[in-house]
């Protein structure tokens, strides 16, 4: 259910396009990486200049960028495909001694650069473009020691980059004939078929998946949802992928719709104790899934602006009264799917902390069930608070990181599911206010809300039996 549902969110954003017109998600065989730097060469394969691709913020941060995908390096040396780190496309690195740093910044690495130019040379020397016939020059040619000699920052060690011929804008990966030629080696890499548990089609079985990113508190070279990396994790001799099978194409569209969900910009992620949730909904037009979207990212991050705010949350009141979602905000369908998936990291894998799929009527009755549970008069904040603001106040000092994972982890599926709140919810506020003596209205609202929903939940019901 999980991975048929991403896997239908890439096909909607597939279709898409962001803000300046690009499309949202890369088409099948690419990825969206963060590339720093793009060096320009010119029709010789000479090194004209190299210039940052970098965002305008205070810290800058390399822009993402659709390119051929990565390998997956669990270990050994493997190229990317016309772009790569400076130790793979240029043979050098960061020198991680930071005494020898100052005087000498990089160090060579010439194994890694081997192996990115033996694969380029054996895989471009056929060509006829000129942008590939370029880069082919430029590896022929390029030594390790050229790096100081041609005066390139030491800002760009260990930063991916790419190659653009003339202009920075002309990018060699997305010339017609790189296209084709990556597609062939996709064709090529494709393994034995078999029944994909996603589509349900016979299509090539993909052995290793591709890596998710953006997991909070996860590596930064992604992690795995599923990973069959150890003998004693297959069984009848199946090795790896082929004991869940799952096509190439469905693999790489789960996970570049999760990757989208992910990055913090989409606007579809929240962080809540150690889980990383997402979420998403599936209708039959657009604008009704990015409606119920909008609403709930606003639910659990409210606007600053107080009337904006007020909007939100009048509706769960309206809802919490009965009166039906389509007369309160027409724009809202409550058969909308919605889709929500918590992920927590687990070292190299990614493990699954909860999983909601409903209906949005459904879900926006249950957020108007949190909202009046926990009301009182009068109301002790100007804005609702958001579940993490909630979880603040059972944190010792009120610092984040001192919020329980397992306590958040079962108030995010109390709110959503509209389940009892956890008992250890009202303990940990107890022990709070007898700790620092703060009885202040959001603590009280919270107890509150734990005592009537258990009572109305669970006490009412033996009762009645």
């Amino acid at each position: 259910m999980i991975l048929a549902s991403l896997a239908r969110y890439y096909r909607r954003l597939a279709v898409e396009n962001d803000e300046v017109g690009n499309p949202k998600v890369p088409p099948y065989g690419f990825s969206e990486e963060k590339i720093g730097w793009i060096l320009v060469l010119d029709k010789e394969g000479r090194l004209k200049t190299a210039v940052p691709n970098l965002t305008a913020d205070k810290k800058p941060q390399p822009k993402l960028m659709s390119v051929p995908r990565p390998e997956k390096r669990t270990s050994g040396v493997k190229p990317n495909f016309l772009w790569d780190k400076t130790a793979y496309a240029l043979g050098v690195e960061a020198n991680k001694n930071k005494d020898e740093a100052k005087e000498t910044p990089f160090t060579s690495s010439e194994k890694t650069f081997a192996a990115f130019q033996q694969y380029h040379l054996d895989l471009l020397q056929d060509s006829e473009d000129e942008g590939l016939q370029a880069l082919y020059r430029f590896l022929q040619n390029w030594q390790p020691e050229n790096f100081a000699a041609a005066n390139l920052p030491p800002e760009m060690l260990d930063a991916n980059i790419a190659f653009s011929l003339e202009k920075p804008t002309a990018l060699i990966h997305k010339r017609d004939a790189a296209q084709t030629l990556w597609a062939g080696r996709l064709k090529s890499d494709e393994a034995v078929e078999g029944l994909c548990l996603i589509s349900g089609e016979n299509a090539p079985i993909a052995r290793l998946h591709p890596a998710i990113k953006g997991v909070f508190g996860g590596q930064s070279s992604g992690g795995s949802i599923i990973s069959f990396n150890k003998e004693a994790f297959a069984s009848f001799g199946k090795e790896q992928g082929a004991n869940a099978p799952v096509s190439e194409q469905s693999a790489f569209a789960y996970t570049t719709a999760l990757n989208y969900l992910l990055r913090r910009e989409n606007g579809h992620c929240l962080t809540i104790g150690d889980a990383s949730t997402v979420f998403w909904a599936e209708a039959a037009d657009n604008a009704t899934a990015q409606a119920a979207e909008g609403f709930f990212a606003q639910v659990f991050t409210p606007p600053d602006d107080e009337q904006e705010s007020a909007k939100i949350f009048n509706v769960l009141e309206q809802i919490a009264k009965g009166r039906p979602l389509e007369e309160i905000a027409p724009e809202l369908s409550p058969d909308t799917r919605f889709y929500i998936l918590g992920l927590a990291p687990n070292a190299a894998r990614i493990s699954i902390r909860f999983w909601l799929d409903t209906t949005f009527g459904q879900l926006a009755e249950n957020l108007a069930l949190h909202w009046q549970d926990l009301a009182i008069e009068p109301r002790p904040w100007k804005t609702p608070p958001s579940v993490w603001r909630l979880l603040l106040q059972t944190a010792v000092l009120g610092k984040s990181e001192n919020i329980s994972p397992v306590l958040a982890g079962e108030m995010i599926r109390a709110v959503i599911c509209g389940t009892p709140y956890p008992l250890s919810l009202l303990s940990q506020l107890i022990a709070r206010v007898r700790a620092d003596g703060d009885v202040n209205g959001l603590r009280v609202a919270m107890m509150k809300a734990v005592l009537q929903r258990r009572f109305r939940k669970v006490l009412s019901k033996k009762e009645f039996l």
